[in-house]
């Protein structure tokens, strides 16, 4: 089987199956992932698609022989459970086989050390990619370490309902498309313990995805959620993507919030519990975010997108959350490790007492104050002198900030442009303040000059 280095990226492993990722792989990566982490206990998890299992018997088969002395199985689980599995039994590492929201034929690893701390290319990555590249593997151990299974799914869910006042929720009506992905046996456990009425949507795990690849981002796929949402009457949908590490909203007109939205729904939920807490945001849309965290008294914190970077962040500040636009959430409770579940029950919470304030309401509320364009991806032959070209136009007058792609800031509008780590694409946002036309108009007017 061909060993390749492709799948490495600056924070994970992905690539198809089997070109890319496969059980020769994953087996270089069981063998050499505890002698450069230092890890005896590590918990192994699994998404739903068809190779997540071969995978997974490679990887285990890898660290057992090089003397991992406990793997817990976890078995088919959300990438957030693996995360808590490690945090919960004190473990040395974690990894998952997932191809998150990709095409069925991907999959991938995702990484974590001690505490649930994410393996990315300057934490490790790097080094487990020369390791595994390598001629020489490690030394096998004496004696192969011992593979427990152990569901983690009542400890997980009791954890997840430890962040929200269950005594007070409202018996809403909720829509569910877990996409035939991994969320849908947590959803059958979790909704004995709410007084929510649960539609559910593609409940069944099925790698062979008939209902198409869960990934809620693309909007030719919003619409199995939203359809049912009105035809149901519910007051809210929420859809997930394989390993349900993400989540998208939709108020009880069918209509899909945006994830940047949500951060700043989320924001005002935790800082009317923790006043004056810190809040991490990434840069392509800010205003709105900022604006919350003035409002009530919390302290907004710039940091560059990316799991990796949004989890230092919040760990250097101190952050109680941190949210992308992307639709990551990240929670500082729970080792500053995203969850795909944790915001839609915050927001039930945060409906329950809203005084009959729909999502809608809510939603509306942000739209208005700050329109925004929605990432818009245009592919160029150059994205560099693309990017050259639009700093030179705009630059000059606007204020400038590169953290993470070209920000350009004026006084009722701004934008982010930023490349693709993996495809000569530039994606676009752009916000204004109140101004829908305006975020219209140069919103055609930068995509004239990026595609020149």
């Amino acid at each position: 089987m061909n060993l390749s280095a492709k799948g490495f990226s600056a924070f994970d492993i992905r690539g198809l199956y089997p070109e890319v990722v496969n059980e020769e792989l994953a087996y270089r990566v069981g063998r050499t992932f505890p002698s450069l982490f230092a890890a005896k206990n590590i918990a192994v998890g699994r998404d739903i698609r068809l190779s997540s299992l071969p995978l997974q018997e490679a990887l285990v088969k890898g660290l057992t022989e090089a003397g991992c002395d406990d793997v817990m199985d976890l078995d088919l689980c959300g990438t957030e459970m693996m995360y808590f599995a490690v945090l919960h039994y004190h473990l040395d590492g974690g990894i998952m086989i997932t191809g998150s929201h990709n095409e069925k034929h991907y999959n991938g690893m995702q990484l974590v050390r001690r505490e649930a701390r994410p393996i990315s290319e300057d934490t490790g990555l790097k080094d487990l990619k020369a390791a595994v590249m390598s001629d020489t593997l490690p030394a096998a151990a004496a004696a192969c370490g011992r593979v427990e299974k152990n569901d983690v799914t009542e400890e997980y869910i009791q954890y997840l309902l430890s962040y929200i006042d269950l005594d007070h929720l409202k018996p809403f009506r909720v829509v569910a498309n877990t996409g035939n992905g991994s969320a849908g046996p947590v959803i059958n456990a979790i909704e004995k313990l709410l007084p929510f009425d649960i539609i559910k949507v593609n409940n069944i795990p099925d790698g062979n995805f008939p209902n198409g690849v869960p990934n809620p981002l693309l909007p030719e796929n919003r619409g199995a959620t939203a359809s049912v949402v009105r035809e149901e009457e519910a007051d809210i949908g929420v859809a997930w993507d394989g390993d349900f590490d993400r989540c998208f909203l939709f108020d009880e007109e069918g209509e899909c919030l945006e994830g940047y939205y949500l951060v700043g729904l989320l924001a005002e939920t935790f800082l009317r519990k923790h006043a004056g807490a810190k809040i991490v945001h990434d840069p392509r849309l800010v205003w709105n975010t900022e604006a919350v965290c003035r409002e009530f008294g919390g302290e907004a914190v710039l940091s560059r997108s990316g799991h990796a970077f949004i989890k230092d962040k919040m760990r250097e500040t101190g952050a109680v959350y941190g949210g992308e636009m992307s639709s990551h959430h990240y929670f500082r409770d729970f080792s500053s490790c995203d969850s795909g579940m944790l915001p839609w029950l915050l927001v039930m919470e945060l409906l329950s007492h809203t005084q009959g304030k729909t999502l809608h309401d809510l939603a509306g509320v942000c739209r208005e104050r700050f329109p925004v364009s929605g990432e818009i991806n245009s592919s160029v032959k150059d994205p560099d002198a693309a990017l050259a070209r639009v700093e030179a136009a705009y630059a000059p007058q606007g204020k400038v900030t590169k953290i993470d792609g070209l920000s350009v800031e004026f006084g009722q509008w701004r934008f982010n442009l930023r490349k693709s780590n993996t495809e000569p694409v530039l994606r676009l946002n752009v916000e204004t303040r109140g101004d829908k036309a305006l975020c219209q108009a140069k919103t055609e007017e930068l995509l004239r000059l990026i595609r020149t």
